[in-house]
């Protein structure tokens, strides 16, 4: 099958080459996709489980990419729960080889069935950034009907999603990026918005739970702003701020299935939009992760016609 593989971590994104590799068969519980989109998080070739597997061995050439929607064309030993012909779509395993391939072998349990009137670009957005908003709002920030929350980049694949479903549930959404972010970022359900690079974040006052998708400065301008019992949620690593009365908490995302349900299920009802930015076949996915300029949405590799 042909599949993007990375080899070299010095060397990031631009280490990427298409190349031919052997399909995967299906372990204890696994299923084989057959992918027809992938996502790609540009960061993968940062993270250690990209090089190694658990047990701290190297693991290149490893297939990055971890989003993915397609068709399931085998079940392994015992698994349960789908069914060949199935469309799905999921996360799959960090220290396994992923999706930018034609085919991926994956637990069973971290997909869920996509609906037929959803199309597999739009499925294989959604897993990390659908699934790191849910988790980070409802399970580690607790979000509340009538809190404030500061979303940071919410013109991103994340913030943006991030920024739907709290103020679907009721909360007072201040976003934040760059100017040019601005109608963007209210697009997709800020009340207000504070431009970085020209406005000061004191200025918008206490907040109940921030989501950290930047770090550094302004994770450290951020952790001011938490009210007494607030939460500054992270998804870049340890705290390096924490509130003076709160909790910092930072969190990887997990596969969950009642969760994708529930975001897919947005999706189809208008509640959610996704946001999508460069949409490139597996030919030009190198091409695609290593943009001459800055790319805006999510970038979606279109693997099956």
């Amino acid at each position: 099958m042909k599949a993007i593989v990375v080899t070299d971590e010095a060397a990031g994104t631009a280490g990427m080459t298409l190349t031919e590799r052997p399909e995967p068969s299906a372990a204890i519980n696994d299923v084989i996709v057959e992918i027809h989109a992938s996502g790609y998080v540009p960061t993968e070739v940062t993270w250690p489980s990209t090089w190694t597997d658990r047990a701290g061995r190297d693991r290149t050439p490893s297939i990055p990419g971890h989003e993915l929607a397609g068709v399931v064309t085998a079940l392994g030993y015992g698994t349960t729960g789908l069914s060949v012909g199935q469309r799905v779509f999921g996360l799959a395993d960090w220290h396994r080889d992923g999706t930018l391939a034609e085919y991926v072998a994956m637990e069973a349990r971290n997909l869920a069935p996509l609906p037929g009137d959803v199309d597999f670009t739009v499925g294989a957005s959604l897993p990390i950034s659908g699934l790191t908003a849910w988790q980070g709002l409802f399970q580690h920030g607790r979000l509340q009907s009538g809190q404030s929350v500061l979303v940071h980049g919410a013109a991103g694949a994340v913030g943006s999603m991030v920024a739907q479903l709290a103020n679907e549930f009721g909360g007072y959404v201040i976003s934040t990026g760059r100017a040019a972010d601005r109608q963007a970022a209210l697009d997709f359900g800020a009340q207000e918005f504070v431009d970085l690079d020209n406005d000061s974040l004191k200025d918008i006052g206490g907040v109940d739970l921030v989501f950290d998708v930047i770090g550094g400065d302004i994770q450290q301008q951020s952790a001011t702003l938490v009210r007494p019992g607030g939460i500054l949620v992270t998804i870049v690593g340890p705290p390096e701020a924490r509130p003076a009365d709160g909790l910092a908490i930072d969190f990887v995302v997990e596969a969950d299935r009642t969760q994708l349900t529930e975001i897919v299920q947005r999706v189809r009802d208008g509640r959610l939009k996704t946001n999508l930015g460069t949409i490139a076949t597996l030919d030009d996915a190198v091409a695609a992760f290593n943009p001459t300029e800055r790319t805006k949405g999510k970038t979606i590799i279109r693997v099956r016609p």
